[in-house]
């Protein structure tokens, strides 16, 4: 049996940041991990911008309420169900996702927790686990699926790795380029016919 792992911000769904940043006028908050490899200085640097604007957890999911999936992406995630189970492996939070998880038809997701004190303000942000994305690929490993892996930034490059084969969405020009090992698409078609491809390829 084969798992399609795949990413969600930026592959399913739009950018939650860089909407609230949009929202909010706070340009630093458009930084993504298309930007900052490091995800731990991302989120220092997302929690210093929150603290000092005394922004809190209901304004993010005020704006995250509005954001609806990427054009196509829902129908792609339904095909991807017909013939994969399907897990999006994502470095957003539990307190994030409710809502556009509902409109994905709550595909499996696992992502990380946020904690936040009595007044909603978020204080920090606690990781599943270390390298959460190549470390659920070799857990899936371990238990004798094959992987085939979709992402978009420096954060999947591990999980891309790590899986049987690897496919980058929609990455930036800087993501491309350092890793032309992956087959870079931009359209949903094309990543239907990668999947295709790769599944075919393994079965060889």
């Amino acid at each position: 049996m084969e798992i399609a792992c795949l990413d969600l911000e930026g592959v399913l769904v739009p950018e939650i940041w860089i909407g609230f940043a949009e929202k909010t006028g706070i340009e630093e908050l458009k930084a993504t991990t298309r930007d900052i490899p490091d995800y731990d200085v991302l989120m220092r640097q997302r929690l210093h911008l929150l603290k000092e604007h005394n922004l809190g957890l209901s304004d993010i999911q005020a704006v995250i309420n509005e954001l609806e999936p990427l054009p196509g992406a829902l129908e792609f995630v339904t095909w991807l169900k017909q013939d994969f189970q399907l897990i999006i492996l994502s470095d957003t939070f539990y307190e994030f996702s409710r809502p556009l998880m509902e409109q994905l038809n709550f595909p499996t997701l696992f992502c990380h927790r946020l904690i936040s004190d009595a007044n909603g303000r978020i204080t920090d942000y606690k990781l599943r686990q270390p390298d959460p994305k190549r470390a659920s690929v070799k857990a899936l490993h371990d238990l004798n699926f094959r992987v085939i892996a979709s992402g978009d930034s420096y954060n999947d490059t591990s999980m891309l790795e790590e899986a049987d084969a690897g496919i980058l969405f929609r990455a930036p020009e800087n993501v491309i380029a350092e890793f032309p090992q992956y087959p870079a698409v931009a359209q949903y078609s094309d990543l239907k016919a990668e999947f295709i491809k790769a599944s075919s390829s393994l079965f060889d």
